[in-house]
């Protein structure tokens, strides 16, 4: 293992937690361990947004000195609070549970690092569009970053996930290559500590001993390596085609054949022309997408939300910092995942309703609902300004037949042929689990009513705004460009964070229900369908490690990019040339192609922007093919045409600097004029058939 890289890589967050130690102990002084595991996260998210408003104001490149100066701001700011809370007496008073936590977090950073070392390939699925991202935000000067896919305009995506893997690959040092696949480690280390923090703090609030650990660390099994009922079907005949599941009922029981060619993507395709994915599925197939990136920012603003819940102090002016941060929070949620904005606002309304019901100030939740909103204006204009929201109105499932033919009213469109259910049994394989628990802790209330505590009543907030997710996508759905997946997207969001928040409540609630119960018969009728299904719920992790990493049987290291080696060699010795030798973000021609190919390899593994990357993605970050498709002509032409005035005149209307040329270009275009660059440019790079003009005429 690169132990080098890693030790680097810890280093920075290390520090980074150290340096927000004051802030996140003063938010989270009534947590049992001070909230230590979101230093990192709060760091993270304060110095990433303070290097983006500074390059994007201009007033400084975005480097590591940058990073630097901010980070020396920060510090001035929290020896200032430090001094406010007495510092040390808190880290005394308890420093073994932050060690505890600290140890806890290194030991899944190397192993998730391990498991990428199995197949660091950053190639397959969305990974050059995410590779390509970071890459291009790392050569970029000032922000917003350029689009690699569709120079000159900047990236219309929310990219804020990237840009802070971006700054922590600078800020340690390291290749983006071993970044990318270290920045997945992190995620999911973080993934489980916070929520390990998060439940622990939950339980703590009326029960202070062994078992809050315990609660919390089942919690954050579940979130992390949890999956759904779905795995009941190794134990049936695979049933087939894949994308057909049927009732498991149906099928014959096959214990002997266990796993039974069980295949875990169908966990998160299991209701047809829909997407339900979760955070072990995420980390396994390794897409450092949005909703993967914004994990920590959510479990931090749901562990904030909890403090307030709980009440950290009745102060005015502490209050109004509370609804400040999570109006942030809610800005860096939007520019990482843009749903979450929406769903933790949400949530966010909820809990200050309760609250303002509570202390009976509807002054106060007023004030706080406006610094909300203007918050949230102001914090996340700078990206805003540069970024148009993909969807082109809010479909409407099932719509009445005398409502199609009018097609569109205000945002609602009523589009025929649009009715697409989940049948009931499917979504009791995919959430029986979660409701189960949610029953039983109903009836468990029910017989409780006095003793009902606020964490049981912030509970059932998480349960309920997770039910109304998972039920949205079966009456409405945001239109995007796929016809027959029209509802996909929106599940897919939607129910990704229901998960999260239905597995941590889960872990809270079985440790809730199991240490009230004083009956052995009671305990034991709970405890063993509990343990049937989270052994099943956890399985799900075996199964898709194993299969995608090849039972983790052959380490090769942490560089994502050295598939190419054996894959395309000379383009590897191309992009290592270029990553070396070519500064800033000239254009580069090269052959564009269909997504989740290998066409746009150069762009995706250097950040340097080409005329045309994959032009589905570029239709729905754009809204039309149209702005695409000229381009995708005018490539071939320049790859093609004998005419060299034509060929210069493309040349400069796009600005190219350089012309890459390999297999997969004279495999797209047979009839490749490769002579006439020699006449417009010079050789800057050569291996074997890859080649690299510099034009210069």
């Amino acid at each position: 293992m690169e132990m080098f890289e890693i030790l680097k890589w810890w280093v920075v967050l290390f520090l980074t937690g150290v340096i927000f130690l004051p802030l996140t102990f003063f938010i989270f002084s009534n947590f049992k361990d001070k909230g230590y595991i979101f230093s990192k996260i709060i760091g993270i998210a304060f110095i990433s947004y303070a290097v983006f408003i500074i390059s994007w104001l201009k007033i400084l490149p975005f480097s590591f000195a940058e990073i630097l100066l901010v980070c020396f701001g920060f510090l001035m700011l929290n020896i200032y609070i430090a001094k406010k809370i007495n510092l040390v007496k808190i880290l005394k008073q308890n420093i073994k549970l932050i060690i505890f936590e600290e140890l806890l977090f290194a030991i899944g950073l190397l192993f998730w690092t391990f498991v990428r070392g199995n197949l660091p390939d950053i190639s397959g699925l969305e990974k050059f569009m995410d590779f390509g991202f970071v890459n291009s935000i790392l050569r970029s000067t000032y922000f917003p970053p350029l689009d690699m896919w569709y120079p000159p305009f900047p990236i219309n995506y929310y990219y804020f996930g990237h840009l802070v893997t971006a700054v922590i690959i600078r800020a340690s040092f390291i290749p983006s290559s071993i970044g990318y696949n270290l920045m997945l480690a992190s995620l999911f280390s973080l993934t489980f500590l916070i929520v390990f923090s998060l439940v622990m703090n939950l339980f703590e609030q009326f029960k202070s001993d062994a078992k809050t650990v315990f609660a919390g660390l089942l919690s954050a099994a579940l979130v992390t390596f949890g999956g759904n009922l779905t795995t009941i079907y190794t134990f049936f005949k695979a049933y087939m085609p894949l994308d057909k599941p049927v009732p498991f009922w149906t099928l014959p029981f096959q214990p002997v054949n266990f796993p039974n060619d069980y295949w875990y993507p169908n966990a998160t395709r299991f209701i047809e022309y829909t997407i339900h994915e979760f955070p072990m599925y995420s980390f396994v197939v390794s897409d450092l997408h949005g909703h993967v990136l914004d994990i920590p920012f959510v479990l931090l603003t749901i562990a904030i939300l909890f403090s307030m819940f709980i009440g950290f102090k009745s102060h005015n002016k502490v209050r109004l910092l509370f609804t400040g941060l999570i109006s942030f929070l809610l800005a860096i949620m939007y520019m990482t995942n843009a749903w979450d904005g929406l769903i933790y606002l949400i949530l966010t309304i909820l809990v200050l309703t309760l609250l303002a019901r509570k202390e009976k100030k509807l002054k106060d939740f007023i004030v706080n609902i406006a610094i909300i909103f203007i918050g949230f204006f102001i914090f996340s204009l700078p990206f805003s300004l540069h970024f148009k929201p993909f969807a082109s109105g809010i479909g409407v499932i099932c719509a009445p037949e005398f409502l199609t033919s009018l097609t569109k009213l205000g945002p609602f469109l009523f589009e025929a042929n649009h009715c697409q259910r989940s049948p009931i049994w499917q979504l009791f394989i995919l959430y029986g689990f979660f409701y189960f628990f949610v029953i039983s802790f109903i009836v468990f209330l029910k017989t409780r009513q006095k003793n009902i505590t606020a964490p049981d009543k912030f509970v059932g907030l998480l349960i309920t705004v997770s039910t109304m997710l998972l039920i949205v996508p079966e009456f409405i759905y945001l239109k995007d460009i796929y016809p027959a997946h029209y509802r996909a997207n929106t599940m897919f969001k939607l129910s990704y964070e229901a998960f999260i928040m239905l597995s941590a409540s889960c872990g809270y609630i079985i440790f809730r229900i199991l240490t009230s119960l004083k009956s052995k018969r009671n305990i034991t009728l709970f405890f063993i369908p509990t343990f049937i299904l989270v052994y099943m719920i956890l399985t799900y992790s075996i199964f898709a490690i194993n299969s995608f990493y090849a039972d983790l049987k052959i380490y090769k290291g942490l560089d994502g990019l050295t598939y190419l080696k054996s894959l395309y060699p000379g383009d590897y010795a191309a992009i290592k040339w270029i990553n070396s030798n070519i500064k800033g973000q000239p254009v580069i021609l090269e052959a564009n192609g269909d997504s989740y190919t290998n066409y746009a390899r150069i762009s995706s593994n250097t950040g340097l922007p080409t005329v045309a990357g994959w032009p589905v993605h570029e239709w729905l970050w754009r809204g039309t093919y149209d702005v695409v498709s000229p381009r995708i002509d005018d490539v071939q032409t320049l790859y093609t045409t004998n005419n060299l005035a034509l060929t210069k005149e493309l040349l400069k209307k796009y600005k190219i600097d350089y012309v890459f040329i390999s297999s997969l270009e004279k495999e797209k275009y047979p009839d490749l004029k490769d002579d006439k660059f020699k006449n417009l440019g010079r050789l800057v790079f050569s291996y074997n058939e890859t080649k690299l003009y510099k034009i210069s005429f």
